[in-house]
């Protein structure tokens, strides 16, 4: 199993992604199936598509974070969020991940929480956004998770977009 986080951009257009990759027949497949079949109010995972009827691979399920608040911010997930997950996980294929194995590549499946802000305004900014934050967050799972070094010394001053130690 293979765990990462991908933040990219500022204000409501931002994006917060977090993947799960793992095997089909184990732990992370179960997941997979679990949460498609367990929809609930306002989250109603998604096997996630590149265009209509060409699904991205390996089988990706897109998990959004933020309850669907109105028709806009449904288009943005829906809609370019969405297309911003199937272009990183593309660019990944491209990049190193999956390196032409397509035995390797159908034995997987891919879980991707994504967070779009019920505030979002630019689509082609939550695209280009959840794009590079997929990205990020499949390198991340890649590398087996961040420096250690690195993260103690940022868990030692903690911040992020909505909170800054004094």
């Amino acid at each position: 199993m293979k765990i990462g986080e991908g933040f990219v951009g500022d204000g409501p257009n931002a994006a917060h992604t977090n993947v799960v990759l793992g095997l089909r027949d184990g732990p992370v497949g179960i997941a997979w199936a679990t949460a498609l079949a367990t929809p609930r109010e306002g989250h109603v995972p998604f096997v996630a598509v590149a265009q209509p009827n060409v699904p991205v691979v390996p089988f990706t399920l897109f998990v959004n974070k933020a309850a669907i608040a109105n028709d806009r911010h449904g288009e943005l997930t829906w809609g370019a969020a969405q297309a911003g997950v199937a272009a990183g996980v593309g660019l990944a294929h491209h990049a190193w991940v999956f390196e032409g194995d397509v035995d390797y590549v159908n034995s997987l499946v891919l879980i991707v929480a994504v967070w779009v802000n019920p505030s979002a305004d630019n689509e082609e900014t939550v695209f280009a956004n959840n794009r590079d934050a997929t990205f990020a967050a499949l390198q991340q799972a890649r590398d087996a998770g961040p420096d250690l070094g690195q993260a103690l010394a940022a868990m030692a001053n903690p911040s992020n977009p909505y909170f800054r130690t004094t």
